[in-house]
């Protein structure tokens, strides 16, 4: 079975105003294990202006746990998500430049 796996990213500024909150799609992936509470090892999230993306830099990973696991019985083909937890990035903190 294919597990779409998501995360809730909220983009704010220096004074933590909220920018934008975001739904990065990990992508997906066939696997049995997913299990509530899990830790998921993928790299760091951040910005290129208000896009989120990957920072692919050496080192730069994030450990997160799984908070939900969705099953969408409406839909055909049935769908499932995963949600890891949400994280927060902040404007200039969080910005990777130019970087592919």
């Amino acid at each position: 079975m294919k597990y779409l796996i998501c995360q809730k990213v909220k983009i704010v500024d220096m004074n933590e105003e909220i920018m934008a909150e975001v739904l990065f799609r990990h992508g997906e992936y066939d696997s049995s294990l997913w299990s509530v509470g899990s830790s998921v090892v993928t790299h760091q999230l951040g910005l290129k202006q208000f896009d989120v993306v990957y920072d692919k830099r050496e080192g730069k990973v994030q450990r997160s746990k799984i908070v939900d696991i969705e099953t969408d019985l409406m839909a055909d083909p049935i769908s499932t998500k995963v949600f890891l937890e949400p994280v927060t990035l902040i404007i200039g903190q969080h910005d990777i430049g130019e970087l592919e």
